[in-house]
């Protein structure tokens, strides 16, 4: 039991997801202090508040409206700044390895190829 569950640890999924979601914390912070920072204070600029605000009886749902308004900001930055280049930094790799000569024969199989060529004759 204990060396299924050391398996499943150390499969590379269990470490990719773990790595990922770590990364993805810490930068959620720089996106965070990014939109905070820079975006914000302009859409400030140009609408005039940070908030919504409408009340629905006892229900602020101006809250609701502005949190999914900095959700649709931060998901376009993590888009543009992101998912954009990474896409087309993969796209390259792929081509580029594409691009790439498969590599000849090894010499075992030159040999293998002239004894097989050797004894259909």
């Amino acid at each position: 039991m204990l060396e299924e569950f050391k398996k499943f640890l150390l499969r590379g999924n269990v470490v990719d997801l773990s790595t990922g979601v770590i990364i993805g914390a810490a930068f959620g912070k720089i996106v965070e202090a990014f939109t905070a920072g820079v975006v914000t204070p302009i859409l400030n600029m140009v609408g005039g508040g940070g908030n919504v605000g409408l009340m629905a009886g006892p229900f602020n749902i101006g809250v609701i409206i502005s949190a999914i308004i900095n959700f649709a900001i931060v998901a376009a930055v993590i888009f543009f700044v992101i998912v954009k280049p990474a896409n087309f930094l993969m796209a390259r790799m792929k081509k580029e390895e594409a691009a790439a000569p498969p590599p000849g024969p090894t010499p075992s199989e030159v040999l293998l190829a002239e004894i097989r060529d050797s004894l259909k004759k």
